[in-house]
């Protein structure tokens, strides 16, 4: 934060100065992109250090889970990718024997997919590794701070989906 916005923040907490428009960058929106995109970023290389897993193969190892098996195309809804989208990286994750594709029993036309026992290794890393993440990322927060943080994005959410609505309604 540059001293200039501290100083204004200290003179007067809550009130926006209007001789000067905040960057966009100082915006509430930006610093949570910011923060998610380190987070992601962080997390994808430690998923491809712990599990040799890219992006969208982490996507799927972490939607197919400890679940049963599922469609291809509900995986994809799951990752909101569609089918061709994610055909490559589950090509991948079956050639790599972590994941396994079936026929549907019941549906011949279905393909079924679930990790196998390498891929649910696989997820076990990737969950311990988030668990340690979400550990050390929130271990400076009281529980009073964390209950009021939550909350906080809970609510800013809410009204983030409600613009969003808004948003497709206007075209």
């Amino acid at each position: 934060m540059t001293e200039k916005l501290k100083n204004e923040r200290a003179a007067a907490p809550g009130i926006a100065v209007e001789a000067e428009l905040a960057p966009i960058t100082a915006m509430m929106s930006s610093r949570l992109m910011v923060l998610a995109n380190l987070l992601k970023r962080g997390a994808m290389l430690r998923y491809k250090r712990l599990a040799g897993l890219s992006s969208v193969e982490f996507g799927l190892v972490a939607s197919l889970g400890r679940r049963p098996p599922m469609s291809v195309v509900r995986l994809a809804e799951a990752v909101g990718m569609d089918k061709g989208q994610i055909s490559r990286a589950l090509a991948e994750l079956v050639a790599r024997k972590l994941v396994a594709k079936a026929v549907n029993p019941r549906d011949n036309r279905e393909t079924l997919v679930s990790l196998t026992r390498a891929g649910l290794v696989a997820h076990d890393a990737i969950v311990a590794g988030a668990q340690e993440r979400n550990r050390r990322l929130l271990e400076q927060l009281s529980p009073e701070d964390l209950e009021r943080l939550l909350d906080h994005i809970d609510r800013l959410t809410a009204t983030a989906a409600e613009m969003l609505a808004a948003e497709k309604e206007l075209g």
